[in-house]
Protein backbone atom coordinates (compact mmCIF):
# COMPACT_ATOMS: atom_id res chain seq x y z
CA UNK A 1 0.00 0.00 0.00
CA UNK A 2 1.64 3.35 -0.51
CA UNK A 3 2.13 5.58 2.04
CA UNK A 4 1.61 9.79 3.17
CA UNK A 5 5.19 10.14 2.91
CA UNK A 6 6.88 12.23 5.43
CA UNK A 7 3.71 11.99 7.97
CA UNK A 8 4.78 8.56 9.67
CA UNK A 9 3.61 9.82 13.27
CA UNK A 10 2.81 12.80 14.60
CA UNK A 11 0.80 14.32 17.26
CA UNK A 12 -2.36 16.38 17.30
CA UNK A 13 -1.91 20.30 18.64
CA UNK A 14 -6.04 20.15 20.12
CA UNK A 15 -7.60 22.70 22.21
CA UNK A 16 -5.12 25.36 21.18
CA UNK A 17 -7.11 26.94 17.85
CA UNK A 18 -9.88 24.27 18.01
CA UNK A 19 -12.31 22.98 21.20
CA UNK A 20 -11.56 25.78 23.73
CA UNK A 21 -13.57 27.62 25.42
CA UNK A 22 -12.43 30.96 25.58
CA UNK A 23 -10.43 32.05 22.61
CA UNK A 24 -8.53 34.74 24.66
CA UNK A 25 -5.59 36.73 23.66
CA UNK A 26 -3.70 34.94 26.61
CA UNK A 27 -4.69 31.07 25.79
CA UNK A 28 -4.08 31.97 22.25
CA UNK A 29 -0.28 33.29 22.88
CA UNK A 30 0.53 30.89 25.74
CA UNK A 31 -1.03 27.53 24.58
CA UNK A 32 0.84 26.33 22.07
CA UNK A 33 4.29 28.25 21.56
CA UNK A 34 7.75 27.81 19.54
CA UNK A 35 9.40 25.89 22.04
CA UNK A 36 6.14 23.49 22.32
CA UNK A 37 7.43 23.16 18.79
CA UNK A 38 10.58 22.40 19.37
CA UNK A 39 9.83 19.92 22.10
CA UNK A 40 7.54 17.50 20.23
CA UNK A 41 10.28 17.78 17.03
CA UNK A 42 12.90 16.58 20.25
CA UNK A 43 10.56 13.81 21.25
CA UNK A 44 10.79 12.30 17.57
CA UNK A 45 7.39 13.29 15.73
CA UNK A 46 7.74 13.91 12.29
CA UNK A 47 4.37 16.25 12.27
CA UNK A 48 1.93 17.56 13.88
CA UNK A 49 -2.18 18.03 13.37
CA UNK A 50 -3.01 21.21 14.23
CA UNK A 51 -7.38 21.41 14.40
CA UNK A 52 -8.47 24.90 13.44
CA UNK A 53 -12.48 25.85 14.50
CA UNK A 54 -13.27 28.07 11.98
CA UNK A 55 -14.24 30.77 14.36
CA UNK A 56 -10.61 31.06 15.09
CA UNK A 57 -10.02 32.15 11.49
CA UNK A 58 -12.78 34.00 10.21
CA UNK A 59 -15.51 35.91 11.85
CA UNK A 60 -18.91 35.12 11.73
CA UNK A 61 -20.27 36.83 8.88
CA UNK A 62 -17.16 34.76 6.67
CA UNK A 63 -14.71 38.23 6.45
CA UNK A 64 -11.15 36.24 7.30
CA UNK A 65 -9.80 36.92 11.44
CA UNK A 66 -6.15 37.95 10.33
CA UNK A 67 -5.25 38.44 13.73
CA UNK A 68 -6.40 34.29 14.24
CA UNK A 69 -4.99 33.34 11.03
CA UNK A 70 -1.71 34.76 12.37
CA UNK A 71 -1.46 31.88 14.82
CA UNK A 72 -1.38 29.39 11.76
CA UNK A 73 1.16 30.86 9.75
CA UNK A 74 3.23 31.06 13.18
CA UNK A 75 2.85 27.13 14.18
CA UNK A 76 3.42 26.38 10.60
CA UNK A 77 7.34 28.92 10.59
CA UNK A 78 7.58 27.05 13.86
CA UNK A 79 7.13 23.36 12.80
CA UNK A 80 9.39 24.48 9.67
CA UNK A 81 12.13 25.64 12.05
CA UNK A 82 12.28 22.07 13.65
CA UNK A 83 11.93 19.85 10.75
CA UNK A 84 8.36 19.11 11.05
CA UNK A 85 5.36 18.97 8.72
CA UNK A 86 1.58 20.08 9.17
CA UNK A 87 -1.35 18.41 8.85
CA UNK A 88 -4.04 21.40 9.00
CA UNK A 89 -7.43 20.06 10.14
CA UNK A 90 -10.38 22.24 9.72
CA UNK A 91 -12.10 20.99 13.01
CA UNK A 92 -15.41 22.82 12.77
CA UNK A 93 -17.23 24.73 9.41
CA UNK A 94 -19.71 27.40 9.62
CA UNK A 95 -22.78 25.20 10.06
CA UNK A 96 -21.00 22.18 11.04
CA UNK A 97 -19.63 20.60 14.17
CA UNK A 98 -18.98 16.39 15.19
CA UNK A 99 -20.08 18.17 18.73
CA UNK A 100 -22.23 14.98 20.71
CA UNK A 101 -24.63 17.66 22.08
CA UNK A 102 -25.98 18.38 18.84
CA UNK A 103 -29.01 15.93 17.43
CA UNK A 104 -28.51 14.64 14.67
CA UNK A 105 -30.83 16.44 12.69
CA UNK A 106 -28.57 19.69 13.44
CA UNK A 107 -25.69 17.92 12.54
CA UNK A 108 -27.13 17.03 9.07
CA UNK A 109 -28.31 20.73 8.64
CA UNK A 110 -24.33 21.51 6.86
CA UNK A 111 -24.96 18.77 4.02
CA UNK A 112 -28.43 20.34 2.61
CA UNK A 113 -27.55 23.99 3.12
CA UNK A 114 -26.06 25.66 -0.25
CA UNK A 115 -24.90 28.58 1.40
CA UNK A 116 -23.09 26.39 4.37
CA UNK A 117 -21.43 24.50 1.88
CA UNK A 118 -19.93 27.57 0.04
CA UNK A 119 -18.96 29.23 2.84
CA UNK A 120 -17.01 25.75 3.52
CA UNK A 121 -15.43 25.66 0.25
CA UNK A 122 -14.40 29.61 0.29
CA UNK A 123 -12.85 29.15 3.45
CA UNK A 124 -10.79 26.30 1.90
CA UNK A 125 -10.10 27.84 -0.81
CA UNK A 126 -8.49 31.22 1.00
CA UNK A 127 -6.62 28.66 2.98
CA UNK A 128 -4.92 26.92 0.04
CA UNK A 129 -4.52 30.39 -1.56
CA UNK A 130 -2.33 31.60 1.34
CA UNK A 131 -0.26 28.04 1.79
CA UNK A 132 -1.01 25.58 -1.09
CA UNK A 133 2.78 26.68 -2.13
CA UNK A 134 4.13 24.95 0.75
CA UNK A 135 4.52 21.18 -0.17
CA UNK A 136 5.44 20.52 3.95
CA UNK A 137 1.37 20.97 4.44
CA UNK A 138 -1.30 18.63 4.36
CA UNK A 139 -5.43 19.57 4.17
CA UNK A 140 -7.64 18.05 6.52
CA UNK A 141 -11.30 18.45 4.61
CA UNK A 142 -13.25 18.05 7.71
CA UNK A 143 -12.96 16.68 11.30
CA UNK A 144 -15.78 13.66 12.09
CA UNK A 145 -18.76 13.45 9.78
CA UNK A 146 -21.59 11.98 11.63
CA UNK A 147 -24.34 11.42 9.80
CA UNK A 148 -24.67 7.33 7.97
CA UNK A 149 -27.39 9.41 6.05
CA UNK A 150 -24.74 11.87 3.78
CA UNK A 151 -22.29 9.60 3.54
CA UNK A 152 -22.58 9.83 -0.76
CA UNK A 153 -23.03 13.71 -0.10
CA UNK A 154 -20.38 14.42 1.90
CA UNK A 155 -18.19 12.39 -1.35
CA UNK A 156 -19.33 15.45 -3.32
CA UNK A 157 -18.89 18.24 -1.02
CA UNK A 158 -15.54 16.15 -0.45
CA UNK A 159 -14.85 16.56 -4.54
CA UNK A 160 -15.63 19.99 -4.86
CA UNK A 161 -13.49 20.63 -2.14
CA UNK A 162 -10.52 19.06 -3.68
CA UNK A 163 -11.42 20.93 -7.19
CA UNK A 164 -11.17 24.27 -5.61
CA UNK A 165 -7.94 23.75 -3.01
CA UNK A 166 -6.01 22.22 -6.23
CA UNK A 167 -5.35 25.39 -8.54
CA UNK A 168 -3.36 26.63 -5.20
CA UNK A 169 -1.81 23.48 -3.96
CA UNK A 170 -1.79 20.82 -6.80
CA UNK A 171 0.83 18.52 -4.98
CA UNK A 172 -0.47 18.74 -1.06
CA UNK A 173 -2.09 15.93 0.57
CA UNK A 174 -5.52 15.87 0.89
CA UNK A 175 -7.54 14.09 3.71
CA UNK A 176 -10.56 12.61 3.08
CA UNK A 177 -12.48 10.78 6.07
CA UNK A 178 -15.88 8.97 6.07
CA UNK A 179 -18.87 9.16 8.57
CA UNK A 180 -19.38 7.91 12.07
CA UNK A 181 -17.37 10.16 13.62
CA UNK A 182 -14.33 8.82 10.79
CA UNK A 183 -14.85 5.33 11.81
CA UNK A 184 -12.14 3.52 9.99
CA UNK A 185 -15.11 1.07 8.64
CA UNK A 186 -16.85 3.89 6.92
CA UNK A 187 -13.50 4.09 4.62
CA UNK A 188 -14.65 1.55 1.94
CA UNK A 189 -17.63 4.65 1.61
CA UNK A 190 -15.05 6.84 0.25
CA UNK A 191 -14.96 7.46 -3.20
CA UNK A 192 -12.04 6.31 -5.58
CA UNK A 193 -9.72 9.88 -5.32
CA UNK A 194 -9.49 12.54 -7.99
CA UNK A 195 -5.72 12.38 -8.02
CA UNK A 196 -2.64 10.63 -6.43
CA UNK A 197 -2.79 13.36 -3.40
CA UNK A 198 -6.06 12.06 -2.02
CA UNK A 199 -5.70 9.84 1.42
CA UNK A 200 -7.73 8.00 2.93
CA UNK A 201 -8.65 9.47 6.66
CA UNK A 202 -10.14 7.76 9.94
CA UNK A 203 -9.60 7.96 13.93
CA UNK A 204 -9.51 5.28 16.02
CA UNK A 205 -10.42 4.41 19.55
CA UNK A 206 -11.55 1.07 19.60
CA UNK A 207 -12.59 -0.35 22.19
CA UNK A 208 -14.15 3.05 23.47
CA UNK A 209 -14.79 1.54 27.19
CA UNK A 210 -11.05 1.31 27.17
CA UNK A 211 -9.51 4.23 25.65
CA UNK A 212 -12.76 6.66 26.87
CA UNK A 213 -12.81 4.84 30.57
CA UNK A 214 -14.82 7.15 32.94
CA UNK A 215 -14.77 9.86 30.18
CA UNK A 216 -17.34 13.00 31.78
CA UNK A 217 -18.79 13.50 27.81
CA UNK A 218 -19.67 10.15 27.37
CA UNK A 219 -22.52 9.40 30.53
CA UNK A 220 -22.80 5.15 29.89
CA UNK A 221 -18.89 5.27 30.23
CA UNK A 222 -18.69 7.42 33.65
CA UNK A 223 -17.23 5.63 36.58
CA UNK A 224 -16.17 2.83 34.36
CA UNK A 225 -12.32 1.41 35.18
CA UNK A 226 -11.13 -1.17 32.66
CA UNK A 227 -7.02 -2.85 32.16
CA UNK A 228 -5.88 -3.58 28.89
CA UNK A 229 -5.80 -5.75 27.70
CA UNK A 230 -8.52 -8.36 29.51
CA UNK A 231 -10.23 -11.31 28.65
CA UNK A 232 -12.13 -10.76 25.75
CA UNK A 233 -15.68 -12.09 27.51
CA UNK A 234 -14.96 -9.77 30.46
CA UNK A 235 -15.32 -6.43 27.75
CA UNK A 236 -18.03 -8.14 25.79
CA UNK A 237 -20.15 -8.03 29.07
CA UNK A 238 -18.92 -4.75 29.62
CA UNK A 239 -19.99 -3.16 26.69
CA UNK A 240 -23.39 -4.83 26.59
CA UNK A 241 -23.48 -2.92 30.38
CA UNK A 242 -22.55 0.23 29.13
CA UNK A 243 -24.48 0.24 25.75
CA UNK A 244 -20.88 0.31 24.03
CA UNK A 245 -20.07 -2.71 21.55
CA UNK A 246 -16.67 -4.20 20.92
CA UNK A 247 -16.09 -4.04 17.83
CA UNK A 248 -14.97 -7.12 15.73
CA UNK A 249 -15.19 -9.21 18.87
CA UNK A 250 -17.10 -11.98 16.93
CA UNK A 251 -13.92 -12.20 14.62
CA UNK A 252 -11.14 -12.28 17.34
CA UNK A 253 -10.05 -14.45 19.98
CA UNK A 254 -8.40 -11.86 22.12
CA UNK A 255 -7.78 -7.86 22.51
CA UNK A 256 -4.55 -6.91 20.97
CA UNK A 257 -3.21 -6.15 17.62
CA UNK A 258 -5.70 -9.61 15.98
CA UNK A 259 -8.51 -6.92 16.98
CA UNK A 260 -6.81 -3.57 14.92
CA UNK A 261 -6.17 -6.06 12.18
CA UNK A 262 -9.59 -6.97 12.30
CA UNK A 263 -10.90 -3.48 11.92
CA UNK A 264 -9.40 -1.95 9.68
CA UNK A 265 -9.18 -5.29 6.92
CA UNK A 266 -11.74 -3.67 5.05
CA UNK A 267 -10.32 -0.24 4.99
CA UNK A 268 -7.18 -1.57 4.01
CA UNK A 269 -8.64 -3.62 1.30
CA UNK A 270 -10.44 -0.32 0.37
CA UNK A 271 -6.98 1.93 0.29
CA UNK A 272 -4.90 -0.84 -1.51
CA UNK A 273 -7.54 -1.57 -4.66
CA UNK A 274 -7.67 2.39 -5.62
CA UNK A 275 -3.92 2.47 -4.45
CA UNK A 276 -4.58 5.70 -1.42
CA UNK A 277 -2.51 5.87 1.60
CA UNK A 278 -4.13 5.10 4.61
CA UNK A 279 -4.24 7.91 7.34
CA UNK A 280 -5.30 7.51 11.53
CA UNK A 281 -5.66 11.70 12.52
CA UNK A 282 -6.48 10.46 15.70
CA UNK A 283 -5.79 7.91 18.43
CA UNK A 284 -5.07 7.43 22.08
CA UNK A 285 -6.35 6.63 25.60
CA UNK A 286 -7.67 9.33 28.24
CA UNK A 287 -5.50 9.97 31.17
CA UNK A 288 -8.06 8.24 33.54
CA UNK A 289 -6.62 4.61 32.52
CA UNK A 290 -3.98 2.91 33.82
CA UNK A 291 -0.74 4.14 31.86
CA UNK A 292 0.95 0.70 31.64
CA UNK A 293 -2.49 -0.16 29.93
CA UNK A 294 -2.42 2.52 28.29
CA UNK A 295 1.02 1.85 26.74
CA UNK A 296 0.07 -1.76 26.19
CA UNK A 297 -3.10 -0.49 23.86
CA UNK A 298 -0.59 2.23 22.36
CA UNK A 299 1.92 -0.35 20.79
CA UNK A 300 -0.52 -2.73 19.83
CA UNK A 301 -1.82 -0.32 17.70
CA UNK A 302 1.52 0.94 16.53
CA UNK A 303 2.51 -2.16 15.24
CA UNK A 304 -0.65 -2.84 13.48
CA UNK A 305 0.13 0.75 11.96
CA UNK A 306 3.71 -0.17 11.09
CA UNK A 307 2.59 -3.23 9.49
CA UNK A 308 0.38 -1.77 7.00
CA UNK A 309 2.21 1.98 6.37
CA UNK A 310 -0.39 3.85 7.99
CA UNK A 311 0.57 7.44 8.97
CA UNK A 312 -1.24 8.61 12.46
CA UNK A 313 -1.17 11.62 14.93
CA UNK A 314 -1.95 10.94 18.51
CA UNK A 315 -4.64 12.72 20.17
CA UNK A 316 -3.02 14.85 21.90
CA UNK A 317 -0.07 16.80 23.30
CA UNK A 318 -1.55 18.47 26.33
CA UNK A 319 -4.55 18.55 28.18
CA UNK A 320 -8.13 17.94 26.49
CA UNK A 321 -7.98 14.68 28.62
CA UNK A 322 -5.47 12.79 26.34
CA UNK A 323 -2.48 15.38 27.17
CA UNK A 324 0.90 13.36 26.34
CA UNK A 325 2.63 16.27 28.34
CA UNK A 326 0.69 16.35 31.09
CA UNK A 327 0.93 14.75 34.91
CA UNK A 328 -0.55 11.47 33.85
CA UNK A 329 2.64 10.78 32.12
CA UNK A 330 5.08 12.08 34.15
CA UNK A 331 6.42 8.59 35.39
CA UNK A 332 5.98 7.13 32.19
CA UNK A 333 6.34 9.51 29.25
CA UNK A 334 9.59 8.14 27.68
CA UNK A 335 7.71 4.62 27.43
CA UNK A 336 4.78 5.79 25.44
CA UNK A 337 7.06 7.29 22.90
CA UNK A 338 8.64 3.95 22.94
CA UNK A 339 5.04 2.45 22.25
CA UNK A 340 3.98 4.43 19.62
CA UNK A 341 7.05 5.76 17.52
CA UNK A 342 8.13 3.52 14.32
CA UNK A 343 11.40 1.54 14.58
CA UNK A 344 14.86 3.18 13.58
Amino acid sequence: MRTMEGFRCGINLGGWLSQCRHMTQEHLDTFITREDIRRIAEMGFDHVRLPVDYNAIEEEDGTPKENGWKYVENCLSWCRESGLKVVLDLHKAWGYSFDPSQTEEQRELFFHSDAMQDRFIALWTRMARAIGSRSDVAFDLLNEVVPVSVAEIWNDIADRAIAAIRPYAPENWILVGGVRYNNVASVPMLRPPRDRRIVYNFHSYDPMIFTHQNAGWVPNLVGLRLDYPDDLAHYVTVGQERRSTVPAADKISALGPEMFEALYEKAVQHAEENDVPLYCGEYGVIDQADPQSAIRWLRDISTVFERHGIGRALWCYKRMDFGLTDVHYDGTREQVLKAIMPPK
